[in-house]
């Protein structure tokens, strides 16, 4: 009798253990794979047959369509360069220049994956569309009030990440440095 109450407690234990290491990988993601560049981070082989099964399950879970590798790679970013988090209520800018791509986009997004809701509707830019300096860097600026130039309104949420994905580019699973990807800065230069 005591054999099998502890073998139902080993069992639940276990059973506890596995459960809680699975959720904690799909709803936070793993290290492996991550490329990161400053506060700029990737997962190259999302998009791959070579995908590992812990982001395997947390695209499972959200429902994410990973951009493929042959199209490109997806960087997000939830921190400035100094590591401090990404807030809505403070002045974010995000400047330079990005890694060769054909066409690129910038978006913002809750915690959550959802795109910021603002009374503009205005939730990212393009390469196509932001206005850059004659040597071809752009600065954006990420602020609950309105700014002049590239400005993208943040509601005066708590927290967001940002979505920076680059179509046919050669930045890959075989990048590691600034220098194979310039990616662009992002600072927090004032908060209320």
């Amino acid at each position: 009798m005591r054999l099998l109450l502890f073998t139902l407690l080993a069992l639940l234990i276990a059973t506890a253990v596995g459960l809680g290491a699975t959720w904690m990988t799909a709803t936070r993601g793993t290290d492996l794979g991550t490329l990161t560049i400053g506060a700029w981070t990737a997962r190259p082989r999302t998009g791959t047959a070579e995908v590992d099964p812990y982001s395997r399950a947390s695209i499972a879970r959200s429902g994410e369509l990973p951009v493929g590798t042959g199209d490109g790679v997806a960087f997000t970013a939830t921190t400035d360069d100094r590591k401090k988090p990404l807030d809505g209520r403070c002045d974010v800018v995000v400047s330079g220049v990005t890694p060769a791509a054909r066409f690129w986009t910038l978006t913002l997004y809750d915690t959550t994956g959802h795109l910021v809701a603002n009374s503009l509707q205005r939730y990212g830019f393009t390469s196509q569309e932001i206005i850059r300096s004659s040597d071809g860097a752009f600065e954006v600026r990420i602020a609950a009030r309105s700014r002049a130039g590239n400005w993208l309104p943040t509601g005066g949420i708590e927290r967001y990440a940002l979505m920076l994905r680059l179509y046919d580019t050669p930045v890959g699973v075989a990048t590691r440095t600034q220098r194979d990807a310039p990616m662009p800065s992002i600072a927090t230069v004032g908060c209320p």
